[in-house]
């Protein structure tokens, strides 16, 4: 089960979007650098670097010219919680076999209006279709009757 994070913790939709896009940048390549977080939100530098510099002030990363992004204790606590949502949603939907492209661009917007008792909902709705594919099976033919 995923730990609720506080709401004095969360940060805007942008800087959700940031931390995961730093996280990831991190994870995969041990680093992260302005120009590949813009390259990968498809924004412009300055404006990235502008966001950096205000999560910066408000402690959710550490920022040096020319020296790249880290994520403080605070902006990772989010940056994971994010992840976890996105996670969760992407094994909610999957389950249903519906196309991954769609999957993305929707959960894209969801994952940063989710409350965490939602959440906590669509994670034990997950696991009692995994345990009871008679179910899933019966859901997945009324929405392909939908479709």
């Amino acid at each position: 089960m995923s730990k609720a994070i506080t709401p004095t913790l969360r940060g805007t939709r942008a800087q959700e979007d940031y931390l995961e896009q730093i996280l990831t940048l991190i994870e995969n390549k041990g680093y992260a650098r302005v120009v590949d977080i813009a390259h990968n939100l498809g924004i412009a530098q300055a404006s990235v670097t502008g966001m950096i510099q205000r999560m910066d002030a408000d402690g959710l990363v550490a920022y040096e010219k020319y020296r790249g992004v880290i994520l403080t204790e605070a902006g990772e606590e989010i940056a994971r919680e994010i992840v976890r949502r996105h996670e969760s949603l992407v094994e909610f939907f999957a389950l249903f076999g519906l196309d991954e492209h769609s999957i993305y661009d929707d959960i894209e917007g969801i994952e940063h209006h989710m409350s965490q008792p939602i959440l906590a909902a669509i994670q034990a709705l997950t696991g009692e279709l995994e345990r009871q594919p008679a179910l899933l099976e019966r859901v997945k033919k009324k929405i392909a009757g939908c479709a």
